[in-house]
């Protein structure tokens, strides 16, 4: 199969192209520069140079291709325009591609979040729509639900698209900005590992690598209209995730009370996240496509040490 790839460099991407590469597809990968280009190359991928922004050209690399696999996001617009400005750009490159793809029976695989689901007091399913965008949910808001809602709905115009969920933490050794790492930060930054009330609330994760053989799943056999979740077993109380951090940084894990000066004074851009509660089951998942992690779990993984390397306890 010639596939398709945006973000074929990032976290997600660099992991996704060697497994299909692997299991014998041509990948061919979207490259803003020739930093990016060189990368791709490096992967075993061709490089298409082009952006985001030039939908005339996404739309030609989608009808040129078997399957789109799309990891990419406009980060550029953030400081501008924030997750509003991002949704907005990127349910116009979803629409490109439905529009290059509409009845080919091709797919189309987009990255996405299991928290679109909503803080929902349970565990999330597959079988859970993405919240419609501007509506809340026990407190959570997400404006890039639209673009998984369009993604789901391009199945209706003969498009074998699908969205793969990942949970709040995809782990591995080339997460270096997610949220591990700036947990890390802050126990640095404030000499205690913190977590939020008693820490009971519930994070999904995944191995890197887990993720990546599971676009390859849905890419391959994922039936239409369909939404994945990228979950390994059992979910992580924060509290153990900051006491894990803290073993090994040699720093305590201390409970940051919930109130409205001390979680941000802590927690800062993540204040908005660590409260929510974010179980998740991955059942549908394993059962349609075959898919097992196998890869180290969460907290097997920060006791491997590479989250730490450099870093000075």
């Amino acid at each position: 199969m010639r596939v398709f790839i945006t973000g074929g460099t990032g976290h997600a991407g660099s992991h996704i192209i060697p497994e299909l590469i692997a299991a014998g597809h041509d990948v061919t990968g979207l490259a803003r520069s020739d930093t990016s280009a060189d990368a791709l190359s490096a992967l075993g991928a061709t490089a298409r140079r082009g952006d985001l922004d030039h939908l005339d050209g996404l739309k030609e690399a989608a009808a040129d291709s078997d399957g789109v696999i799309h990891v990419a996001h406009r980060q550029d617009l953030l400081p501008t325009g924030g997750m509003d400005a991002v949704a907005a750009a990127e349910l116009q490159i979803m629409l490109a591609y439905g529009e290059a793809l509409a009845g080919t029976g091709k797919p189309l695989v987009v990255a996405g979040s299991i928290g679109s689901a909503g803080n929902l007091g349970r565990p999330a399913t597959e079988e859970d729509p993405a919240l419609p965008s501007g509506d809340e949910h026990r407190g959570t808001l997400r404006v890039r639900n639209v673009v998984e809602t369009a993604v789901v709905g391009l199945a209706e115009q003969g498009v074998r698209s699908s969205i793969v969920r990942l949970p709040p933490i995809a782990h591995g050794t080339t997460d270096s900005a997610g949220f591990l790492p700036g947990l890390i930060a802050l126990a640095q930054e404030k000499g205690f590992a913190g977590y939020p009330g008693d820490g009971e609330n519930l994070w999904g994760a995944v191995h890197i690598r887990d993720v990546a053989s599971l676009f390859r799943l849905a890419l391959e056999q994922g039936p239409a209209g369909r939404y994945w979740h990228a979950s390994e077993d059992g979910d992580t109380p924060l509290r153990e995730i900051a006491e894990a951090i803290g073993s090994r940084l040699g720093l305590p894990a201390v409970s940051v009370p919930i109130d409205v000066l001390m979680l941000p004074g802590y927690f800062g851009m993540f204040t908005n996240l660590v409260t929510m509660d974010l179980p998740a089951t991955s059942i549908i998942t394993r059962k349609t496509l075959g898919w097992e992690p196998i890869q180290p779990k969460l907290l097997a993984d920060l006791d491997n040490g590479h989250y730490f390397s450099g870093v000075r306890a």
